[in-house]
C-alpha cells in the first residue's frame, strides 16, 4: 500500500491522503479521479500536459526511479518542468523527476506527496 498525499491551495481546503494500491497498474490520475481530488486533465494520454503534478517521496528509504514515456519526457521538457539534466540524473541514478504527468505515472510501493 502506499500512501498518496494530494496538495493543492487553490482547489483543497487541506491536504488529503489515500491509499492506493502499489504496482496495480492505476495510474496516479485514475487514483485522483476514485478518490474525487480536483486534478485538472484533459486528454488523459500523455499529450496535453494539463495533469502535470509535482512529486516528493516522503519515505525515508532511497526513491524508487519510474520510468518515463517519451510522450511524457517530451511533454515536460517543452513546459518547462524538467531539463535534460534532471532526465540524466534520473535515469542514471533511477532516481524519480521531480514532474510528473499524472496520467502516466504508475504509483509505486512509497509514500509520496502530489502538489498541483
Amino acid at each position: 500500500m502506499a500512501n498518496v498525499t494530494f496538495s493543492s491551495p487553490d482547489n483543497l481546503k487541506k491536504d488529503v491522503t489515500v491509499y492506493a494500491v502499489a504496482g496495480d497498474t492505476k495510474t496516479l490520475l485514475s487514483v485522483a479521479k476514485a478518490h474525487k481530488i480536483p486534478v485538472e486533465f484533459e486528454c488523459e494520454n500523455g499529450e496535453c500536459g494539463s495533469c502535470q503534478v509535482q512529486v516528493s517521496v516522503l519515505s525515508s528509504k532511497h526513491p524508487i526511479g519510474v520510468a518515463m514515456t517519451e510522450k511524457e519526457k517530451t511533454v515536460l521538457k517543452l513546459a518547462g518542468k524538467i531539463t535534460a539534466a534532471h532526465l540524466a540524473e534520473a535515469e542514471n541514478t533511477d532516481t524519480p523527476a521531480p514532474w510528473r504527468l499524472a496520467c502516466q505515472m504508475i504509483l509505486r510501493d512509497e509514500d509520496i506527496l502530489v502538489k498541483f
